[in-house]
């Protein structure tokens, strides 16, 4: 495995599985699998609703606590002091884990500040062993790690071929942050999985376009989940780590960016509003 070390010294595996829009029992299932495929870092959310069958997977699995890497994320209906470490406790007792390796907030909006404060203070309670943020642009990022006490460790964000996130990565480097990607597949998006120069060159390596595609970001320096239900493609993901892109590849790759979303805009205000509206019920609800 590859590992990046985060800025508080923690050891964080580069390659992952992501468990997103996978329903809470089909992801006990794939967590499982995935363990057994060879993944030690399992990548999840308080808004996947599949916190427990993480937990669950994990649990089958047989393999030790301390030999995973468990990461969640805070939903933006819980920023707020005292209600984000509660959600956090809840996190905790969902996993049935008695820490979180890494712990980010969903997105950048409500007080997300004082949300913040409850990451660090979870963080120093040692409920979680490292914080970070997720779906932060650049100037979001600047201004949280700016204020913060502690400074997020990572920021996850949409990153693939399509959009190779150069200018936030650079960011990210300059502020000590590590990149991390979700939707390394482009969720299939320009025919993704059909691409001409993907599949040409992966003919070379013996290699599948989403191996490809995997190698390219992990040699970037970009922490990567893929994701997949199904066994064989887990372990066709996972076999990325013994091979190397030639510099001339990794040029023709690099002139696939359109240097946009692909996946989901956050620079769409009418989409956006929609999330917006969507918490607002939610923090209403739980009143």
């Amino acid at each position: 495995m590859e590992y990046k070390t985060l800025s508080n010294g923690v050891k964080m595996p580069m390659l992952g599985y992501g468990v997103f829009q996978i329903d809470d029992a089909t992801t006990e299932r794939c967590v499982e699998d995935a363990i057994a495929s060879g993944y030690r870092m399992i990548d999840t959310a308080q808004a996947y609703g599949n916190e427990r069958g993480v937990g669950a997977g994990i649990k089958a699995s047989g393999v030790a606590r301390d030999e995973l890497f468990i990461v969640s994320k805070v939903w933006v209906s819980n920023y707020g002091e005292g209600k984000t470490y509660d959600s956090i406790k809840q996190s905790l007792e969902l996993l049935g884990v008695d820490q979180i390796d890494l712990m980010l907030l969903h997105q950048a909006y409500n007080d997300y500040h004082a949300a913040w404060r409850d990451m660090e203070r979870a963080y120093k309670d040692g409920l979680v062993r490292a914080i970070g943020v997720s779906n932060f642009d650049p100037k979001r990022l600047l201004d949280i790690c700016t204020f913060a006490e502690v400074a997020p460790m990572v920021n996850q964000v949409e990153t693939h071929v399509f959009w190779q996130q150069h200018y936030a990565h650079e960011n990210m480097e300059n502020l000590g942050v590590a990149h991390m990607a979700w939707g390394p597949f482009a969720e299939g998006a320009n025919n993704f999985f059909q691409n001409p120069l993907l599949s040409e060159i992966g003919e070379k390596y013996g290699k599948s376009v989403g191996q490809v595609a995997l190698r390219y970001l992990l040699d970037l320096g970009v922490i990567v989940i893929p994701k997949s239900t199904h066994k064989e493609r887990m372990e066709e993901n996972f076999d990325v780590l013994d091979f190397q892109l030639s510099d001339e590849d990794k040029a023709k790759i690099a002139e696939l960016d359109c240097d946009r979303s692909i996946c989901y805009d956050h620079r769409d205000v009418q989409l956006i509003g929609g999330l917006l509206n969507l918490v607002k019920g939610q923090i209403a609800a739980q009143a």
